[in-house]
């Protein structure tokens, strides 16, 4: 981002000081930003923008490119989790952290579906394994019997609701329609 901030400042002929003072912004906020030491907040980049001549967009996703076949095979990566355990986890973040600063969208999107597959591991680990509690506690009192299918039909419409949420997802970037795949729910990645 620092350097295609360098690139538009010195096409417009500007300094560093004067890049800062028609863009209201600290001398040094601008050196930070183009030595890469700082990513400016969103009010100092609409400032350094507009004074630039250039939409945030553009500076944002420089040098990343857009691949929607790698964004397809990252959200379909999630089923993986049907033959390895907790792939839905780990094959993402490998697709993330090997590719976030390359690929457009792909830091946000990688965000939302982690937290989103670490809460959805955490709640079907809980459902399924209190399944089987309750089931091996012979719970066969007339009030509670019902209780270990239950969690089982419970179980298994979040496994459904997962598998759905990541083909919709993978079918919606493949038609090249925007589509905010997974709700954010908890940031335990940022």
């Amino acid at each position: 981002m620092g350097q295609k901030i360098v690139e538009l400042r010195k096409s417009k002929g500007y300094t560093q000081e004067e890049l800062a003072e028609k863009a209201k912004v600290n001398l040094r906020t601008i050196q930070r930003i183009e030595n890469g030491e700082n990513k400016p907040s969103a009010n100092t980049l609409k400032l350094i923008c507009e004074t630039l001549d250039t939409l945030p967009e553009k500076i944002m996703h420089y040098g990343k490119k857009e691949d929607s076949k790698l964004l397809m095979l990252m959200h379909l990566s999630v089923i993986s989790y049907l033959v390895i355990p907790i792939g839905n986890i780990l094959i993402p973040l490998i697709f993330w952290v090997s590719k976030k600063d390359k690929i457009i969208k792909l830091d946000e999107t990688g965000t939302r579906l982690l937290n989103f597959q670490i809460i959805w591991t955490v709640l079907t680990s809980i459902t399924f394994f209190s399944s089987v509690l309750t089931a091996s506690l012979h719970i066969t009192n007339s009030e509670h019997a019902y209780i270990p299918d239950l969690l089982l039909y419970f179980f298994i419409l979040l496994n459904i609701i997962n598998i759905g949420i990541a083909l919709i997802s993978a079918l919606r970037i493949k038609d090249k329609k925007t589509f905010t795949s997974y709700p954010k729910i908890f940031k335990i990645i940022r």
